[in-house]
């Protein structure tokens, strides 16, 4: 059943996409609506719930071929090329995030430190996925959507081994296993480094060629070998994701260029498959759950958290006014953030239910307002571009 309704609504995105993308409709927001509508406590068609192996599988799944195509999207080359502005993203922008939302989590929300900081670093990833009319506008200036791109590619990675540590924190410190995790984390990054570096000097080989025909399923090997030898040594899965796609972007150009386009669909297909799944984990009584703390701590989340946090960032950087505003805004909530508030519930802590619930509002939240306002923030810079086209004619 979840295939039939996923190839339904599929078609369906596919027919208005054209409609979405001159207007405020988008297709993150159609599948989270037919998640919600097909889901056990509305129309019970999708008999889901959170701790049903499907919704974990497809979750990981997703995750991992979104954080191998963002990989690919910031080889090493792509990243010293302009990291100024990234970096800011990153070096600061990130970690201030962690702790605004952490510190709203504790003193709005009422949870434990341990918590708070799980809840600061599962939300301080972003995802362009649904602000794609911003990102892929080349009216919007180059450097904004390049930082962008780079800081929602490179941030699930690095949040992940604080939402690791801090998950292990707070399932309590006679299971806190520092160097289990270390080494979990680094097998991980072992094998998205060597795997892929390892089948590309072989294709360089006179022995091994791969024709134009098959090219495109290069990177997908390399990638279905990384998952498959990440799940079978115990090495993280994320990291090894991220870790191939760049180690693929840095020393195969043309095994990247070869997997992009087809890399983006299988991405993108997953992605909707969650979020179709994600949607039918809520309801209104869902919601109904959340007290008005837990409200107002999501909506500090979205419009305080990373506004401020950038804010700061981007200190004396010399980026124009209207790309920081739309920089500090453009923090939407994605895949990262779903899968790591699943793993919360997997985990078993003591405020498992209560994390879970305040990560899909924010997430919920959103993907509303986010994917609702990319192509009207899209639209400000191309109407500022007329304005500027005139007056220097004149």
């Amino acid at each position: 059943m979840l295939l039939l309704c996923f190839a339904v609504v599929l078609l369906l995105a596919v027919l208005v996409s054209s409609l979405a993308n001159r207007t405020i409709l988008s297709t993150a927001v159609l599948f989270l609506a037919a998640g919600v509508l097909l889901g056990p406590e509305t129309t019970g068609i999708l008999d889901l719930q959170p701790d049903s192996p499907v919704v974990s599988t497809l979750a990981e799944l997703a995750l991992f071929a979104v954080l191998f195509t963002d990989g690919m999207r910031v080889g090493w080359a792509d990243l010293r090329s302009a990291w100024r502005l990234p970096g800011r993203a990153l070096g600061w922008g990130l970690p201030l995030t962690l702790v605004i939302t952490a510190l709203a989590a504790h003193y709005i929300a009422g949870l434990d430190w341990p918590a708070a900081l799980l809840i600061g670093a599962i939300l301080a990833p972003t995802d362009p996925v649904f602000a794609s009319a911003l990102v892929g506008n080349q009216k919007v200036p180059a450097r904004l959507r390049h930082l962008l791109n780079v800081e929602s590619g490179v941030n699930d990675g690095l949040a992940l081994p604080f939402v690791m540590v801090f998950l292990a924190v707070a399932v309590g410190a006679d299971d806190l296993h520092l160097g289990e995790l270390a080494l979990e984390l680094g097998i991980g990054v072992a094998i998205g480094v060597v795997v892929p570096w390892v089948a590309l000097r072989l294709e360089r080989t006179r022995f091994f060629s791969a024709s134009t025909q098959y090219e495109p399923l290069n990177a997908v090997a390399i990638g279905v070998l990384v998952l498959a030898l990440a799940e079978t040594l115990h090495g993280n899965l994320f990291l090894a994701a991220f870790a191939a796609g760049i180690t693929v972007a840095t020393f195969g150009p043309a095994q990247r260029r070869a997997f992009e386009h087809f890399g983006e669909l299988i991405a993108e297909s997953l992605k909707l498959a969650a979020l179709l799944v994600f949607g039918a984990l809520i309801s209104v009584e869902f919601l109904g759950e959340i007290s008005w703390q837990g409200w107002v701590f999501a909506l500090v989340a979205l419009v305080v958290a990373r506004p401020l946090a950038l804010a700061v960032s981007f200190l004396r950087s010399g980026l124009g006014a209207r790309e920081q505003l739309a920089a500090m805004w453009f923090g939407p909530k994605g895949f990262a953030s779903v899968v790591y508030g699943l793993l919360v519930l997997e985990s078993g802590i003591t405020d498992a239910d209560e994390v879970f619930h305040l990560v899909a509002l924010t997430i919920v939240l959103s993907i509303v307002a986010h994917s609702s306002t990319d192509i009207v923030v899209a639209r400000s810079f191309e109407y500022a571009d007329l304005k500027i086209e005139p007056a220097a004619a004149d």
